[in-house]
């Protein structure tokens, strides 16, 4: 089936974050959540008559009939109220159902009959997931267009927090730390009369437990055996010093003879591996304690891991067009006063340009499900022309054989990897297709080497390859 019609483009990429494809037209939940999940993440496109392999099958319903049932289910169902955009799309004379939804701004958007603690649901890869409370915090605070770190902490008291650390690193530029400058950028909040050090100033500070960067080098290609392992914490400048000095003992030197000279540079420029890690600082979700940004060295691959996933509904498709959001404006006006960041969104590609500039693989930075990772790909040895140094490198978020899984076969590994024992009709249920589809997607996910099962019934599923969604 050949067309260059952008619906059927994107149908046989498959389903994603933006796009999710039924042969019928699903229960009035089941297409509650996935309306909700478009919403309350990055909008979407609901498509009614295409297999699960992604055939045109059509619609076989009176449309007319089908679009009173979606607005009575939407009216009865979702809160608030959603106002898609259904329409007929005919390609190749087979005719589609398009539900379509931008994103909101009456957030969180949830399943009346389950409450917004427990019917506000987000969209993670190609699946609904219902969201955390952090997250619904979160949601809340874009309605208002405030950030977490824009909030006061009113169980903290300035008398007793030593701004020492964020003094030095404003000293080190020549600027002053006033207390007129710490309210100009929202370190402190001013409620009922009484200054309150804000989510931001603690978090540059390091006094949040979840505020930590764990540094990791593994031998050959697997998590299996650690040759190097530091938990940095603190503040923020200070961890971000630490980690990059972690990095520079792991990575090969690059010998090159210019004239009669010998010179020597990092296998992996530090300028982009520097902006990489101060990008994971500035948009990880600091309001979910018990996550910290991972960074991980192997053979052949460095990643850095930042929890959260993509702030405000932004898509990978968006980044790579140059688009922005600032999911920590504190952090980020701190940041920008102290040269850290030149200028609002041109950190992505500055990355990718230094890389290509030094002859390096362009590195790729993926939504992994409730992650958002950097992969810096190694030179080999024959690429460096001689090397002086340690050597590390492996895949945390991903591989060329990762590369070509489909995002539903992305999907199935990331539960596996939650529960192993996971049975076909709970994938099923998770994923919002039918039990047949899971275990032709096991099949074929078995056939290529990805997964074995062990024992019958009551068995588990092992995961054979190193795979991206656990870290």
């Amino acid at each position: 089936m050949s067309s260059d019609h952008p619906l059927l483009l994107e149908i046989q990429k498959g389903e994603s974050q933006t796009l999710e494809f039924k042969e019928q037209l699903p229960k009035g939940q089941q297409v509650a959540k996935t309306l909700i999940a478009f919403a309350n993440t990055s909008g979407g496109k609901l498509v009614v008559g295409v297999s699960d392999d992604r055939q045109l099958v059509g619609i076989q319903d009176d449309i007319f009939e089908l679009q009173d049932q979606i607005t009575s289910m939407i009216n009865e169902l979702c809160m608030p109220n959603i106002l898609p955009y259904i329409y007929i799309e005919n390609i190749q004379g087979i005719e589609l159902l398009v539900i379509e939804v931008s994103r909101g701004s009456l957030l969180p958007y949830y399943l009346k009959p389950q409450g917004k603690a427990q019917g506000t649901y987000i969209r993670l890869g190609a699946s609904n997931r219902v969201a955390s409370p952090e997250y619904i915090q979160q949601l809340e605070l874009q309605r208002l267009n405030q950030t977490f770190d824009e909030q006061p902490n009113p169980q903290y008291s300035l008398d007793d927090i030593d701004l020492q650390p964020l003094k030095q690193a404003f000293a080190e530029v020549g600027k002053e730390l006033s207390l007129q400058k710490m309210r100009n950028l929202k370190l402190i909040i001013q409620q009922n009369g009484q200054d309150y050090p804000s989510h931001g100033l603690l978090i540059l500070l390091g006094l949040y437990e979840q505020v930590e960067i764990k540094c990791s080098r593994f031998k050959g290609t697997t998590m299996t055996v650690f040759l190097d392992k530091k938990e940095y914490r603190g503040d923020l400048f200070s961890q971000l010093k630490q980690t990059e000095q972690f990095i520079k003992n792991h990575l090969h030197l690059r010998a090159e003879i210019l004239g009669l000279q010998r010179t020597e540079s990092y296998e992996i420029p530090i300028p982009a591996i520097r902006e990489a890690l101060v990008n994971a600082v500035l948009h990880r979700d600091y309001s979910n304690a018990g996550r910290d940004i991972k960074v991980g060295i192997y053979d052949d691959i460095l990643n850095i891991v930042s929890p959260g996933g993509l702030p405000n509904g932004l898509t990978e498709e968006d980044l790579a067009q140059g688009r922005s959001e600032i999911r920590n404006r504190v952090l980020a006006r701190v940041f920008k006063e102290l040269g850290y960041i030149e200028q609002w969104g041109s950190g992505i590609a500055r990355i990718k340009d230094l890389c290509l500039e030094a002859g390096n693989a362009e590195p790729q930075l993926k939504a992994q499900g409730d992650f958002v990772d950097w992969e810096f790909y190694r030179p080999s040895i024959e690429q460096l022309g001689g090397s002086i140094g340690g050597s590390i490198g492996g895949s945390i978020g991903g591989s060329i054989q990762e590369d070509m899984l489909t995002d539903r076969q992305k999907e199935i590994l990331d539960l596996i990897q939650q529960n192993p024992k996971i049975s076909y009709r709970a994938m099923a249920e998770q994923l919002a297709i039918n039990e047949s589809a899971v275990k032709k997607h096991l099949n074929n996910l078995k056939d290529a080497g990805w997964l074995e099962r062990v024992g019958g019934t009551r068995g588990y599923w092992v995961i054979k390859k190193e795979f991206g969604g656990g870290v």
